[in-house]
């Protein structure tokens, strides 16, 4: 679903640290081995002892379950403490919001995502290619299931 010609010239997002996709509302971040491995090198954790104290399962499709990150109250990600405490180990669907598949479907579902996200339409011009690689990522990006 990448490679839209909607941006052919590219689109402009800078994150504005409102904090919109990180909490406030229910959520779920899956993670993938990528995803899994990163986190636990970042906070020097064993994988089991990981999941145990930042994870949950959570109903996916064909009645599995997959591993997300756990939230707080709130609803803000258990990362999250006036920005995200594991940026740098950060999963792939925070990494490469706001390009995603549904998301990039066509200029329409791009403008509707402003609504959600102040940064969409402002800042940064990125390429379409950086936006195809960062489409990619998140489109094949498997979550863990059970």
């Amino acid at each position: 679903m990448c490679e839209q010609t909607f941006y052919q010239n590219g689109l402009k997002f800078s994150c504005t640290r409102c904090q919109s996709c990180c909490g406030k509302t229910p959520g779920m971040v899956y993670l993938s081995e990528r995803d899994l491995t990163s986190l636990c090198v970042w906070f020097k954790l064993e994988k089991d002892e990981f999941i145990h104290q930042y994870c949950r399962w959570v109903p996916y499709y064909g009645g599995k379950e997959a591993l997300s990150l756990k939230e707080k109250k709130n609803y803000d990600c258990i990362f999250w403490d006036n920005g995200c405490t594991a940026y740098n180990a950060r999963p792939i669907q925070c990494s490469t919001y706001p390009f995603w598949t549904w998301i990039l479907k066509d200029k329409e579902s791009w403008n509707n995502e402003e609504s959600s996200c102040p940064g969409i339409n402002k800042g940064e011009l990125h390429s379409s290619d950086e936006i195809n690689y960062q489409c990619a990522l998140y489109k094949h990006n498997q979550p863990i299931v059970r």
